[in-house]
């Protein structure tokens, strides 16, 4: 069993990258950017998602506090996604980055089209 002091001496960077890591977090956290999302639109919205591992995601995202949950007790049941405080904050925190991806995109499309060639 780890101890608090453990998890303080892990590097912030590592902790953040452990959220959002993988293919599909950091675009969830766009998509749960605008408000509260069903899962069926967060699928279309992400092109190329298996069902299972969406799930798995938005699973992984409630566990760290990041995406919240709500279930509403209609018929058939209704489940909307939306962000957490915490997930507002790090969406903020990843808008930088956003934006440079923005503002270099002729560049990195022209270097990802080189490097597949």
């Amino acid at each position: 069993m780890s101890s608090d002091a453990d998890h303080e001496e892990v590097c912030g960077m590592s902790l953040a990258i452990d959220v959002v890591g993988g293919k599909w977090k950091m675009h969830l956290m766009w998509v749960l950017g605008s408000g509260p999302v069903r899962f069926g639109q967060i699928r279309k919205l992400l092109q190329g998602v298996s069902e299972k591992v969406l799930a798995e995601n938005l699973r992984q995202l409630e566990a760290n506090g990041i995406v919240h949950r709500e279930i509403y007790p209609e018929i058939p049941p209704r489940v909307e996604y939306s962000l957490t405080p915490l997930g507002q904050e790090l969406a903020e925190a990843l808008r930088p980055l956003e934006e440079w991806g923005d503002k270099n995109r002729r560049q990195l499309t022209e270097n990802l089209l080189a490097s597949a060639s």
